[in-house]
């Protein structure tokens, strides 16, 4: 599925040339009264880096994707007198929090910007060349030469985002999820009844108990077979990665709520079997539909290795209870 009209890009593909260093100078004094001097050849300037730097304002790579060649300045030639040359001004690309580097051609991961002002130089500027007065020794009092500067660095890179929050939201697409974030945080996501309707991570922030809050994504539903790429799959399943707890989410008119978990398990522990080590908790969302004798059923069947709770995000059933177990959990 194709997302169109997005403002949220977390992937961008980016050439970047790093500044050349400028030439050291040959130069030899000369004025009205030496006809004759010594080498006094200053350096060349350093050409400019390119360097990453987190912004926490930022959520979204979106002004990279229409800059997909980034230049460093090159540094300013030596000079006579022992002159230096200008060094090449860097080029900065500020990102969001939670970005990472990689190397386009092996997929190396180079970096990950997780904190606010973090740098990192992505590819580093050729040295200034030395001008010819380093050259001067006992045994060569003029020398003619001075060094180039070192070439530029260039190369394609990726950078990806994974967005940083306390917990994410995990399920079916039409979970209940979107209304849930909407409910318990000021975030106003898309919300209708049917199926990807959230295209894209929506970041709450939740109050809890006075002056207390966390963070939750709620990322866009996972079908059987994302791990393989299916539906919107695997550029969703990467934001998972980042969540310190997971929410796990199952409508309570479910055909089968434990069958349902464990398919939802099974696609994580497909895309990366790490996130099986993430504390999880399973919440029966629209819940409001059932009474006191069907949740009791319904507990029966849910797995035992993780606590769960009957939530209804409409009727502002179980929020409290839910609040504080993420937070327990959070805290532990």
């Amino acid at each position: 599925m194709k997302v169109k009209n997005s403002n949220f890009v977390d992937y961008v593909k980016i050439f970047c040339r790093s500044g050349k260093g400028g030439a050291g100078s040959a130069h030899f004094l000369r004025d009205k009264t030496t006809a004759k001097g010594g080498p006094d050849g200053g350096d060349g300037g350093d050409g400019g880096h390119i360097i990453i730097k987190g912004n926490e304002q930022m959520w979204t790579l979106l002004h990279l994707k229409y800059k997909k060649h980034i230049f460093a300045e090159h540094g300013g030639v030596g000079s006579g007198n022992h002159k230096h040359g200008k060094d090449g001004a860097s080029s900065y690309l500020e990102v969001p929090l939670g970005t990472i580097g990689k190397d386009a051609a092996s997929g190396e991961i180079l970096f990950e910007i997780t904190e606010n002002g973090q740098e990192h130089i992505l590819v580093k500027g050729g040295m200034g060349g030395r001008g010819n007065s380093h050259f001067k020794s006992p045994t060569n009092q003029s020398p003619r030469y001075a060094q180039p500067g070192i070439d530029v660095t260039e190369g394609w890179f990726i950078l990806e985002l994974k967005v940083l929050a306390d917990i994410g939201l995990v399920g079916f697409p039409n979970a209940g999820k979107s209304t849930l974030l909407s409910v318990v945080s000021a975030a106003k996501p898309e919300i209708a009844n049917y199926p990807f309707t959230t295209l894209v991570p929506n970041l709450g922030i939740v109050s809890y108990r006075g002056d207390k809050s966390f963070i939750m994504a709620d990322i866009p539903g996972i079908i059987e077979g994302a791990a393989e790429g299916k539906g919107l799959g695997l550029r969703f399943l990467r934001h998972i990665e980042r969540n310190s707890t997971l929410l796990f989410m199952v409508p309570a008119d479910s055909d089968d709520i434990a069958k349902e978990y464990e398919i939802l398990l099974g696609e994580l522990q497909k895309y990366n079997p790490e996130l099986l080590d993430k504390d999880r908790i399973l919440a029966i969302s629209k819940s409001d539909m059932l009474d006191d004798e069907l949740k009791a059923e319904i507990a029966k069947e849910l797995p035992k290795d993780l606590p769960s709770l009957f939530i209804s995000s409409v009727a502002q059933q179980g929020l409290t209870e839910l609040k504080d177990l993420i937070w327990k959990k959070l805290n532990d």
